[in-house]
């Protein structure tokens, strides 16, 4: 009997970072997405377990869109052998090229400060995950496919793209697969945006699938309106400005900081707010947002009517590009009131980090929080109210004011996304909740389920459903029934304290080091497999013994 066609969740089960879905059929393997895992340490690991997406064994990538937690480990993939087409929409491909490059600059730049740091102790270099060289050879293989075009991918596998309304050139993909004479049709919907989002189209609905695999970044919460939203922004603004004060920005170089400036562009226009200096200090949202002037193909009704009349809806008067780290350095030396917009949006990295270590203990000073904040970022230890954060190595008061906008959120929130998918009008509808974390995402296929959707999964990481059942069922990396807990939190408890020690004494020998290293990928390899078959047992427990990870099987 031939394999019935089957989906791997790679990434993207469970957190909101390493969006990575695997398709196969009898005739093609296909990858969704190709993220980076972002956050803790643990998960930034898993972007050296390459083995998992095995890159020899694909026949194309379909990229939803270009940010790095969808498609930065797409050069990672290439190093690691893959050399087929990676397929997305034009405005896609300009984004991911300055996106890609930079993603490889900060993977040289780290891998050098930690070779440096080991060198000294008499430890081996670090390699970086990916470098320059390799994102260039990814970008060769790059092809573009418009938005509502039709075109075939692999052997039997055919995918289209519609509208996704998240950031530029954003896509939900329609992907339709031929498994030995049988047709399937999946929807994968990327990031989700919102409705009247500035510059950009709404979404665009999709009324026929099969299987569906929809985002639940905001599956738990509703957003304040647009309206609150700048009403709010606006406060803000004319509070710094009698104060004297900075406004601070942690801002996504690709969409939001661009809605911002738009944003900002309309307060003046309208005269709300007075003429003073904007900065946007990253080089790579200036260049993105270069792009976005290169593709109105992308914009609503509103922004192209801004461009008939001539006006530049992302220009302002007092805009400061801020391409140089002199630059960069020079705008903590200046006094009064300004706003000051760098990445990264979540602080783990970038240019935010020096504006924070200048402005947060200042009780003037606003923190602006216009995006999504991941566990174990440092935007998230402020937005959840801490008094101190660790930025540069050193510990920062937190005086200033924080304030989270969350209308300005390119998610849609937990009703829209709902109302994305009552879109769907297949009977029989089936549908995988990724790309969240695990309460947003379990909330999120609890009201669905409550909409009257019969079949919700949430998976759980390297989940893998066979599709060819009325029910599809999950496989799991061991099948045992009943493990030792106990055993399995000694072994933990046993590996901390081991960590520990190497980290002060080291290895003595050459030899040893590699022995040691095979070791520890063969036990973490064992925990993760251990941990898979615990969840498993978990979920059977909470659903009468149906094998799947948190399914509601309304049938």
């Amino acid at each position: 009997m031939e394999a019935a066609m089957r989906i791997t969740f790679i990434g993207g089960a469970r957190t909101v970072t390493g969006a990575a879905y695997r398709v196969e059929t009898t005739q093609a393997a296909v990858l969704v997405d190709c993220g980076l895992f972002q956050g803790p340490r643990a998960l930034e690991e898993r972007n050296r377990r390459m083995e998992r997406y095995r890159p020899l064994d694909v026949d194309a990538v379909v990229l939803t869109h270009a940010h790095m937690d969808h498609a930065g480990l797409v050069p990672a993939l290439v190093k690691a052998g893959y050399k087929g087409p990676i397929y997305c929409t034009p405005a896609t491909r300009d984004l991911c090229e300055i996106m890609l490059l930079d993603s490889a600059h900060i993977q040289e730049m780290e891998a050098a400060w930690e070779t440096r740091r080991n060198l000294r102790v008499g430890r081996k270099p670090v390699l970086p995950l990916y470098d320059q060289q390799d994102a260039r050879k990814a970008l060769s293989l790059f092809s573009q496919i418009p938005y509502g075009r039709r075109e075939r991918v692999a052997s039997g596998v055919h995918v289209r793209f519609q509208d996704a309304g998240h950031i530029l050139g954003s896509a939900s993909v329609e992907l339709w697969a031929d498994d030995g004479g049988r047709g399937w049709k999946l929807v994968f919907s990327g990031d989700i945006g919102r409705k009247n989002q500035p510059i950009i189209q709404d979404p665009q609905p999709i009324e026929e699938a099969q299987i569906v695999l929809v985002e639940s970044t905001y599956g738990d919460r509703l957003h304040k309106s647009h309206e609150e939203t700048l009403d709010e922004f606006l406060s803000v603004i004319l509070e710094a400005v009698r104060e004297r004060g900075k406004v601070v920005i942690p801002s996504f170089a690709v969409g939001r900081t661009q809605e911002v400036l738009y944003i900002l562009h309309e307060f003046l226009r309208k005269g709300l707010i007075p003429d003073i200096p904007v900065y946007v200090d990253s080089p790579l949202a200036i260049a993105a947002t270069e792009i976005f002037n290169r593709h109105p193909e992308c914009f609503d009704g509103q922004a192209r009517a801004l461009l008939r009349r001539g006006d530049e809806p992302l220009r302002l008067p007092h805009l400061v590009l801020c391409r140089t780290t002199e630059e960069s350095m020079a705008i903590n030396q200046m006094e009064g009131p300004a706003i000051i917009i760098a990445a990264s949006g979540m602080c783990n990295a970038g240019r935010i980090k020096h504006h924070l270590k200048h402005n947060l203990w200042r009780s003037n000073s606003h923190i602006v929080f216009i995006g999504y904040q991941a566990q174990g970022t440092v935007g998230r230890q402020i937005v959840d109210g801490a008094r101190s954060v660790r930025i540069l190595g050193e510990p920062v008061t937190v005086a200033a004011k924080v304030h989270t906008l969350g209308g300005f959120s390119a998610h849609a929130d937990r009703d829209e996304l709902l109302g994305w998918v009552r879109h769907l009008k297949t009977p029989g509808l089936k549908v995988f909740v990724v790309h969240g974390e695990e309460r947003g995402a379990l909330s999120l296929a609890d009201a669905l389920g409550g909409c009257g959707i019969p079949w919700v999964a949430v998976p759980r990481l390297l989940d893998s459903f066979e599709l060819g059942e009325a029910v599809p069922s999950a496989a799991h990396p061991l099948t045992e029934r009943h493990l030792p807990i106990d055993a399995l939190m000694d072994v933990e408890r046993r590996l901390r304290r081991l960590r520990k020690r190497l980290s002060k004494k080291g290895l003595p020998s050459e030899e040893a080091t590699h022995t040691f290293t095979q070791r520890a990928h063969e036990l973490q390899s064992s925990l993760e497999q251990m941990e898979s078959v615990l969840q498993l047992r978990q979920g059977e427990d909470d659903l009468g013994g149906t094998g799947l990870s948190e399914v509601q099987d309304g049938s």
